[in-house]
């Protein structure tokens, strides 16, 4: 498993696991989302090498879909922009979001070395909900928050704190902003997009 400092988004982990509920209520419905992308996670990782990069991606991209809310996470890191932006290139933003989020998880979790997750905790933040989990492995733990919304009568993921404090999507609106404001919505799509083949080309 590659170091996951870089699953924050803005920088361009198979055997026997478990998910561990730790110290979380295990019927919160927050954390039960999570604990489902976790386990597919640990699914995936069990057959890494197998898969490749592509197949990862591939077998990833459903649990993905269902556990974050993309657009909202897509609007957010774009910013104030987006407002600006026309239906079309909105949602040529959030395909190619959406595909490099996919090839990032499918890039660092790339093999299994008797990790684990745990969820710690579930912490409520105004309308929010911040789901605190733990990798276990080899190394010292990580930690990973998920803060999650609802949306679509569901809990989604709609940013992700690497050691619980550093924000995935305010690390991206400067660099988002950069190019939005030298190319416009298609040359972000196409940086988006790029990105995420690199990662996906990356053995």
């Amino acid at each position: 498993m590659r170091n996951l400092s870089s699953l924050i988004l803005a920088a361009p982990v198979a055997a026997c696991v478990s998910v561990l509920p730790a110290h979380a209520q295990p019927a919160d419905p927050a954390a039960v989302r999570v604990a489902a992308f976790d386990a597919a996670l640990l699914d995936v990782m069990k057959q890494a090498k197998k898969l490749g990069p592509r197949g990862r991606y591939d077998a990833l991209k459903p649990a993905v879909e269902q556990a974050f809310d993309l657009p909202t996470m897509t609007r957010f890191a774009v910013g104030t922009a987006w407002s600006t932006l026309p239906g079309d290139q909105q949602a040529e933003l959030v395909t190619a979001f959406t595909r490099m989020t996919t090839a990032t998880y499918a890039h660092n979790f790339d093999g299994y070395s008797g990790e684990t997750f745990s969820i710690d905790k579930v912490d409520t933040r105004g309308p929010d909900k911040l789901v605190r989990t733990r990798l276990t492995g080899a190394g010292a733990p990580t930690e990973l928050a998920y803060r999650m919304r609802q949306s679509g009568g569901g809990w989604k993921v709609i940013d992700v704190y690497y050691n619980s404090t550093v924000s995935s999507l305010l690390g991206q609106r400067s660099e988002f902003a950069a190019t939005l404001s030298s190319g416009g919505a298609t040359a972000l799509a196409k940086k988006l997009n790029s990105r995420a083949n690199q990662l996906l080309d990356d053995k």
